[in-house]
């Protein structure tokens, strides 16, 4: 199951205690699933269509809850893309057309472009209206992977009305229009955290924050690793340089005159080929602090440059 699958399965099990929260909720639903047919005699007939299946128990749900609508529940199989859809149908019946109306949505003998500002009035019912909104036609990407949120609108007028839902919870959102839909969508995990908090995901957020924390470890494994992949390399570097000015320093007859202490160090520099200064340092006898290691392998390189 995809994480965005997961986040609408969470959404459809919230209980909606107030009527009119149910209302903004199925207003939005309709918009986002929704097309209304005229039928024969001017009679109207509502069909909504979704891959999710707990979205279609919401829809079917509220459908009788808010208008007391019969319904009816299609599943069909794409056998292009493997998955199960959803066709609920609700016929022409007397109930359909005033509980559009009730639900903001019916302009003659269409669905309505925006947002009816009178049903999210209430904060309440905002929230529950971008909840239905994001079980409509939400997409947020796996939080393993890059950050992305985004809402389909049908129109315009619509995106920018979700636009302004979002803002009054101080969510920025932006628009662009591709293949023909408008796009609402979210930059950045914390827009889409405070998103998926406002309509009550709370198990995606925990989902998501838990996957950050192990990219965080990875990435500072990662870091350390690297870091000290470089200084090792860096070691070696200065190892072999090291070597080669002392190899050079025999070559030309020199080493054997200079003095007793630069000689042993030497000696003890070729003995242990791998080890940086610092533990050059603790296995001298008697051992040698850092600036004495230092100093003497500077004098030893300055000999060899030197020649």
């Amino acid at each position: 199951m995809s994480f965005t699958a997961d986040v609408r399965d969470e959404l459809s099990r919230i209980e909606l205690k107030r009527d009119c929260c149910a209302q903004a909720t199925l207003s939005a639903l309709i918009r986002f699933d929704g097309a209304l047919t005229m039928s024969t005699g001017n009679t109207y007939r509502l069909e909504l269509v979704t891959e999710s299946a707990p979205v279609a128990r919401t829809i079917i749900s509220l459908a009788h809850r808010v208008g007391g609508l019969k319904t009816e529940l299609i599943s069909r199989r794409s056998v292009l893309h493997k998955t199960n859809n959803y066709l609920i149908t609700i016929p022409s019946q007397a109930r359909l057309e005033p509980t559009l109306r009730v639900l903001g949505l019916f302009e003659s003998a269409y669905l309505s472009g925006g947002v009816d500002k009178a049903l999210v009035r209430r904060d309440c019912c905002a929230i529950a209206y971008l909840r239905g909104a994001f079980l409509g036609s939400g997409f947020v990407a796996d939080p393993r992977a890059d950050a992305h949120f985004e809402i389909t609108c049908q129109s315009e007028r619509l995106a920018c009305d979700l636009v302004v839902l979002m803002q009054r919870f101080n969510i920025e959102a932006k628009t662009l229009e591709r293949r023909g839909a408008w796009i609402v969508y979210l930059k950045g995990t914390e827009p889409i955290l405070n998103f998926l908090a406002l309509v009550g995901a709370h198990k995606a957020i925990f989902k998501t924050h838990d996957v950050r924390i192990v990219k965080e470890m990875r990435n500072d494994v990662n870091r350390r690793v690297n870091a000290e992949i470089a200084n090792q390399a860096k070691a070696s570097q200065a190892a072999l340089s090291q070597l080669d000015a002392i190899a050079r320093l025999e070559r030309a007859g020199v080493l054997a005159g200079l003095p007793e202490g630069l000689r042993e160090f030497a000696q003890l520099r070729q003995d242990n080929p791998d080890l940086s200064l610092r533990e050059l340092g603790t296995v001298a006898v008697p051992p040698l602090s850092k600036s004495a290691v230092n100093h003497r392998m500077r004098r030893l390189e300055e000999a060899a440059s030197a020649l």
